[in-house]
């Protein structure tokens, strides 16, 4: 097996360990869209959401990611990085930082789209973020919220281009 593949394996392994499918991620597409896309599916957020998950550095941000929020729900970080991994503390950024990095992947438009999404938390990010599950998502909510982001872009640019 390669590496690309054994990595895109894994981070689709990750995820559905974690609670978070495709419909999921692609329900966030569609919120972010339905308003501009009055045709819309279902089946194209869900298709973008594929393409943007088969990128590598998707992949990679994805499995490294969840390997940290699960050591931090173990306790097997060291502190500082325990308490603030763990807590989600707002200046930390280094969640965003990971996230933004899928963001880039499709331009611009994929910043608003974040920045949206990860104030608001609909959908699968509301369930992420809570905190009372026991369970550690600093960075899959942002990660998710990011991909949803990158899909909405991408999206985007493929409807303007049809036009």
């Amino acid at each position: 097996m390669t590496k690309g593949k054994q990595i895109g394996e894994k981070a689709m392994e990750l995820l559905q360990q974690r609670g978070v499918t495709i419909e999921h991620i692609a329900e966030l597409v569609y919120f972010l869209q339905k308003d501009y896309h009055p045709n819309l599916a279902m089946e194209d957020c869900r298709y973008n959401v594929e393409r943007v998950l088969s990128k590598r550095e998707v992949q990679n941000a994805l499995v490294t990611g969840i390997q940290l929020d699960v050591l931090a729900e173990k306790g097997l970080l060291e502190e500082p990085l325990q308490t603030i991994i763990k807590n989600d503390e707002g200046l930390y950024g280094i969640d965003e930082v990971v996230a933004l990095s899928i963001v880039n992947v499709y331009g611009s438009i994929g910043f608003t789209n974040f920045g949206y999404v990860d104030k608001v938390k609909p959908g699968i990010l509301k369930m992420l973020n809570d905190k009372s599950s026991g369970y550690v998502h600093t960075f899959l909510d942002d990660i998710i919220g990011a991909i949803a982001a990158a899909a909405s872009s991408r999206l985007a640019h493929r409807a303007a281009h049809a036009e």
